[in-house]
């Protein structure tokens, strides 16, 4: 699959019969037979020394590229620095040890941090009701577009099964909506990055009778604050519809302003992104749903409340509870909880005035960064924008040089690349996201970087199209990797 490989030593190289990295305890329980089938006899799993062992993997560790190596502008992924005690926290022996199926009384601890968090999600976004059960972004997604088509049919409107998704949403918005058996419409942007508000007017007229109601990230996917949000949801509300709201740039937001101030029934939060948690590598996530008090009873449950039966002034007793007209489980058990730890410490450890501080230095440092650049590279909507940019990855005098090469590039910069080619509406798309948690100087060298890799786009485009050159792994056949897996190592 790849072009050219630094090679070196494999742990199944090294391998040499009767090596053992690790001997066994001897068995104090009876042996047992293995399923048939279970181990395969002929598989040649490798023999080393503990030394080698070690070596092999620290070797891997220091081939990944993460954010406690070095800066990783990925637009809306919201890669940032996440602090060292919210790991502490959800580590502590009486988080680990809990068991699900736990009696009530002995997990009130664990009960407690999840009530508050709702509520402190509860009042960061101006709802009325929150669940902690969905596992990521786009489960949240998929709760809050089921909720909304609960409430269609409680409301004896059975027939609505369409919702509008505006061209600049994330790519699970449809996905989303496919999903709960809907039909998708999308609604252009304007030239300023917004949704086209007479695109919106002739969609919700025409579907008038069949809407369920609108998905809007905000900021969307340009990273652009949408001026007309009051007239869009506006629209939406008088055609019998519902606002979704895209909670996944809510850094951009927090203690600034508020979704459910701002016309949105329904919202999920990625607290993997915007509230800790290490994001990458395929979880852990958790995308909580909050509701305005028209879709709170549709909530996904269980949710924990106060039991007043069972609780006195001084001491509360959480239980957990179905909403009245839930659309049920969407997980087992209660959500991802190592997430919530994370999350209620991130928040508690900020308190408002923190909060706040967030939103403001994650879009200063994206306009800061922004500025820098936008004179070698076109930003196609140039105004102020939020957390994250989205310029054109061409150069001028440099026809050939396309958003892969400059990313290709910058790994020999020393730099994670940012999101290629999202979304979609902007060509070459270069989608930047430096996030709260980046200095100065950090944001000056990435600016520096990419200016000249510029010059270099003209003085010398090759060296963009071979690059990566010092990574230990240099460009590879994506089409023929997708096509031609190769799922184990082979000498």
């Amino acid at each position: 699959m790849g072009d050219d490989r630094v090679v070196e030593p494999l742990i199944f190289e090294i391998s040499r019969p009767g090596r053992c990295a690790v001997p066994l305890p001897d068995l104090d329980v009876p042996e047992a037979d293995l399923p048939e089938g279970l181990v395969r006899e002929d598989l040649p799993l490798p023999e080393v020394s503990e030394q080698d062992l070690i070596r092999h993997y620290t070797h891997l560790s220091q081939l990944n590229y993460g954010v406690d190596v070095g800066f990783y502008p990925l637009g809306s992924c919201t890669m940032k620095y996440n602090p060292k005690i919210n790991e502490e926290m959800c580590r502590l022996p009486g988080f680990v040890h809990l068991h699900p199926y736990q009696d009530e009384e002995t997990v009130q601890g664990a009960l407690f941090l999840m009530y508050y968090l709702q509520e402190f999600l509860k009042e960061i976004g101006g709802f009325a009701g929150v669940s902690l059960q969905p596992a990521a972004g786009a489960h949240g997604e998929l709760a809050g577009v089921l909720m909304m088509r609960a409430y269609q049919i409680d409301r004896g409107e059975a027939h609505r099964d369409v919702i509008l998704v505006p061209d600049s949403a994330h790519g699970t918005n449809p996905a989303s909506t496919t999903m709960s058996g809907m039909r998708v419409i999308e609604v252009p942007s304007d030239d300023r990055g917004n949704v086209d508000l007479a695109a919106l007017k002739a969609a919700c007229e025409e579907h008038s009778d069949h809407l369920v109601g609108m998905m809007l990230t905000n900021p969307n996917t340009l990273g652009l604050f949408d001026e007309h949000l009051e007239e869009i949801s506006g629209l939406v509300h008088e055609h019998g519809g519902l606002m979704y709201g895209d909670g996944a740039n809510m850094n951009a937001l927090l203690g600034i302003a508020r979704p459910g101030d701002l016309g949105f029934d329904v919202l999920h939060y990625n607290l993997h992104k915007t509230f800790s948690t290490p994001h990458g590598g395929g979880g852990p996530g958790s995308g909580p749903v909050a509701a305005s008090e028209r879709l709170a009873d549709f909530l996904p449950g269980p949710i924990v409340a106060v039991d007043p039966d069972r609780s006195d002034e001084d001491a509360p007793f959480f239980t957990l509870v179905m909403p009245p007209k839930s659309i049920g489980r969407v997980k087992a058990f209660y959500g991802h909880f190592g997430v919530m730890v994370r999350a209620y410490t991130y928040i508690r450890m900020l308190g408002p005035e923190g909060l706040r501080r967030v939103a403001e230095y994650a879009v200063l440092n994206a306009n800061y960064l922004m500025h820098r650049i936008k004179g070698m590279y076109r930003v196609p909507y140039d105004r102020t924008c939020m957390h994250e940019f989205v310029c054109e990855g061409r150069i001028p005098d440099a026809p050939d040089v396309r958003a892969l090469d400059i990313s290709k590039r910058l790994i020999d910069y020393g730099f994670h690349p940012p999101t290629n080619y999202f979304p979609l509406i902007v060509r070459e798309a270069l989608m930047i996201e430096p996030t709260e948690t980046e200095s100065k100087e950090t944001l000056d060298a990435f600016a520096d970087a990419l200016l000249k890799i510029a010059e270099e786009a003209r003085t010398n485009p090759d060296l963009l199209h071979e690059a990566p050159h010092n990574a230990p792994v240099r460009r590879l056949d994506e089409v023929r990797a997708a096509k031609e897996l190769i799922l184990r190592w082979e000498g």
